[in-house]
């Protein structure tokens, strides 16, 4: 949901969600905002993607350019605007804040007119500058839009990965790194784009691998991985991946991975059992030789409402984390390489999570 772009806009605080959107490109504008808590992500739809121009944070304003117009009439937003993480902002209407300039100095209302003059000029030369790198293309053929393409989340694990490796400190159990040390390889060496890297960070914190802390300034720069394995093993699938054709890269639907989660935590309560009439063939061991009963948390997601059925373990079976499904005595028995299935779980989180994230991200008629 937009942000108020009607002509009686009130000042006070207002609060986003994750994902929500402040306000689009060439919405009217009668208001600026001041961000109080989260971050921002500013903007431009162009084609079936996005140009990415910047990510606010607390204590910065947005859309006060729009106040400027030479004329005052027919104000637009010159991007869109949207919440990266939840958000507090207090917004200011151009009428209360055209109050507070007109209370100025004439010679300090001067200087802020032709500093915003350079400014405005200064963003359209950017802007011209600018590629689009929204979309995708295969083969010549234009794709659907995707914020985060694969190469691109292995380049912010890479470096997440280096970065760590070579300033991390042990804190908190966990290797601390300040964001300062970090954009200066992720914007300054890797010309990484920011919203790119605080999403994956984001990503991170909400799967409970990265913390975020205030540092001795107490402001929130001091970053704490908790597993660098995890960012090592992420990057050598996301690598394997990329050479695959389409069909055939790993796709694990949410009722498969709410599956697999169940089936993680119960495992001390819910022990694997040997498969039932095991055979050897040719003398070639089995590729699985235990299986996993699973009619109880079929039942208990029934009871939650959730429509959970043996075929929703299909998509396991292509990374080979499950095998045949076998029906024995009323209950339902899976086979199941469990190791592999708790190495491979992280990865599948992960992974679909940025997917996730991608969806959420969709302009609105691209698809």
């Amino acid at each position: 949901m937009a942000g108020t772009t009607g002509s009686q806009a009130k000042s006070g605080m207002k609060t986003l969600k994750a994902g929500e959107v402040l306000f689009n490109d060439s919405d009217p504008a009668d208001s600026l905002y001041i961000i109080q808590k989260g971050q921002i992500r500013l903007f431009k739809p162009k084609g079936k993607g996005f140009i990415e121009l910047a990510v606010l944070r607390s204590g910065e304003v947005i859309g006060e350019m729009a106040y400027f117009d030479e004329d005052g009439s027919g104000r637009k937003r010159s991007c869109s605007a949207a919440a990266i993480t939840p958000v507090e902002v207090i917004e200011i209407s151009f009428v209360a804040f055209g109050k507070t300039m007109q209370s100025l100095n004439p010679w300090f209302k001067t200087i802020i007119n032709t500093l915003v003059t350079r400014l405005r000029k200064s963003n359209i030369r950017i802007k011209e500058l600018e590629g689009n790198q929204a979309s995708v293309t295969y083969a010549g053929k234009h794709s659907e839009y995707e914020f985060m393409k694969p190469i691109e989340v292995m380049r912010i694990l890479a470096t997440l990965f280096l970065v760590f490796k070579a300033h991390g400190e042990v804190k908190h159990q966990a290797l601390a790194v300040h964001r300062k040390i970090l954009n200066l390889y992720s914007q300054e060496m890797y010309q990484i784009i920011e919203v790119k890297l605080e999403s994956i960070i984001n990503l991170l914190v909400e799967l409970g691998w990265m913390e975020v802390r205030e540092d001795d300034d107490g402001l929130p720069f001091l970053l704490l991985l908790k597993n660098m394995e995890i960012i090592r093993q992420i990057f050598i699938f996301y690598n394997s991946e990329r050479h695959l054709v389409d069909e055939k890269k790993m796709k694990i639907g949410e009722k498969c991975e709410m599956l697999i989660a169940k089936m993680i935590e119960r495992a001390p309560v819910l022990p694997l059992l040997d498969i039932p009439n095991l055979r050897v063939i040719e003398g070639i061991p089995p590729k699985f030789t235990k299986c996993y009963n699973i009619t109880t948390l079929i039942a208990e997601f029934k009871t939650q409402g959730i429509a959970l059925n043996p075929d929703h373990i299909d998509d396991g079976k292509g990374i080979g984390i499950f095998g045949e499904v076998i029906m024995q005595d009323g209950q339902v028995l899976v086979e199941t390489d469990f190791p592999k299935l708790q190495k491979m779980y992280p990865i599948i989180r992960f992974m679909n999570a940025v997917k996730k994230s991608n969806v959420e991200k969709i302009p609105a008629g691209a698809v």
